[in-house]
């Protein structure tokens, strides 16, 4: 069994405890050791990776991932991609994710409905570069819903399912159960940009308990729900949806339910999308008196208040920051975890552990997956710095020095392309 061995490390390993410098063994595709010395761990046929003190941890999770959103200012121009470019374009986001070190991503969405799974599969069968997947349907939204961008007398394009009523929600969730998704994603609420308020909630209960209902017949699906409105969150909580989008306009009382159902459920903010929106979307039309006008400085504001409150009451709050929009670019992945600190208040612990741990509970893996343990899956990623320090080295694929998934490289710089860092915290 091949093996390699990461020597002078500085162990982060998600569990909360500070870093330690140490040497950690990989066996095939699992950690096989976690040794708190150095220099313990001895044989000669290991491959040697010297750590040089840099930051060993596991690999990220990106909670609300989209492969299929391509960096475009806006959803009808990321739907009318012809399929044979979308394609291509989504692969280049896995592979994208892998390279910043995310080797977890969920699924909230898919552009068109085989994307995703097309996706999934190539990526387990080794033919093309990715994390560890969890396909999603495309959004499924009511008449005059969210995502629902066409005019009574166009047929709809592929990127959204509308649906009237509960009968043509269930063929729409068999139909994507058939393909063969992970995920279904429901569009609960509105969104300001698209002319419809973050505060409606145009989706019926009768439609969403169809939705939940058919989901479940097949074991292991899991249900996404964009829902920024407060009624819409307290949908998910009435039905079961497993992870809640943005959850911008929850009430004091709203976040008593989630914290006491808090084993059901994740908060994904995406508040990456709102903050660029706000402030960094000028060169795509949405200059800051153009979002005044959407309210979204607003809701910016009670998403920072909501997520505090939520993070007090012990809610699953996990990053993914909608990126693939043309103001929320991939690659950019780990400014999630920038907001989390600078926005939310998390410590950056509290941070990296919402990203890895976290993520091996969103994976449905935590058992063996997200930490620096001994019998963990080997998806780790060295950090040249300390994350503990400056949580946006994170955001710096020079500095994400080596990727591993599943015991394997994917990319390792040589050792001269290293920054030598002084080592704090």
């Amino acid at each position: 069994m091949a093996t390699t061995l990461f020597k002078n490390v500085r162990v982060l390993d998600s569990t909360g405890e500070k870093p330690y410098a140490g040497d950690v063994l990989i066996e095939g595709n699992r950690i096989a050791r976690v040794e708190r010395n150095l220099n313990i761990i001895t044989g000669d046929n290991h491959r040697i990776v010297e750590g040089d003190g840099m930051t060993l941890m596991s690999g990220l999770c990106d909670a609300h991932t989209h492969f299929s959103w391509i960096d475009q200012p806006s959803l009808d121009a990321i739907g009318m991609l012809p399929v044979e470019e979308h394609t291509l374009e989504a692969m280049r986001s896995a592979a994208t994710y892998l390279d910043m070190g995310y080797t977890m991503c969920m699924g909230a969405a898919s552009a068109k409905p085989r994307l995703d799974v097309v996706i999934r599969n190539y990526i387990n069968a080794g033919k093309i570069p990715g994390p560890r997947y969890y396909a999603a349907s495309t959004e499924i939204a009511t008449i005059g819903g969210l995502g629902d961008l066409n005019p009574c007398h166009v047929a709809a394009y592929t990127f959204v399912d509308v649906i009237n009523g509960p009968m043509e929600m269930r063929r729409s969730v068999r139909k994507f159960l058939k393909e063969g998704v992970d995920n279904i994603k429901l569009n609960l609420s509105g969104e300001n940009i698209t002319g419809m308020e973050a505060e409606r909630t145009p989706m019926a209960d009768d439609e969403v308990h169809e939705a939940v209902t058919e989901a479940r017949r097949k074991p292991g699906t899991r249900i996404c729900a964009h829902a920024r409105s407060n009624e819409s969150v307290l949908q998910c909580l009435k039905y079961g949806i497993d992870f809640i989008y943005h959850a911008s306009y929850v009430t004091d009382e709203t976040i008593e339910k989630l914290a006491a159902a808090r084993d059901k459920h994740f908060v994904g903010p995406g508040v990456a999308w709102l903050y660029q929106t706000v402030y960094n979307a000028s060169d795509w039309g949405v200059t800051p008196e153009v979002a005044l006008a959407m309210d979204y400085p607003r809701e910016l504001e009670a998403c920072i208040a909501g997520v505090k409150k939520m993070k007090a009451a012990g809610v699953r709050i996990v990053p993914g920051g909608d990126y693939g929009f043309a103001w929320t670019p991939h690659g950019t992945y780990a400014k999630d975890l920038e907001y989390f600190v600078d926005l939310f208040g998390f410590t950056p612990m509290e941070a990296i552990i919402s990203a890895t741990a976290l993520g091996g509970d969103v994976m449905k893996m935590g058992h063996e997956l997200g930490q620096v343990k001994d019998g963990f899956l080997a998806d780790l990623i060295l950090v040249d710095g300390d994350p503990l320090v400056d949580i946006t080295i994170l955001q710096d694929r020079n500095r994400i020095a080596a990727v591993m998934k599943d015991g394997q490289f994917h990319r390792e710089l040589d050792p001269s392309q290293r920054r030598t860092l002084a080592m704090t915290g």
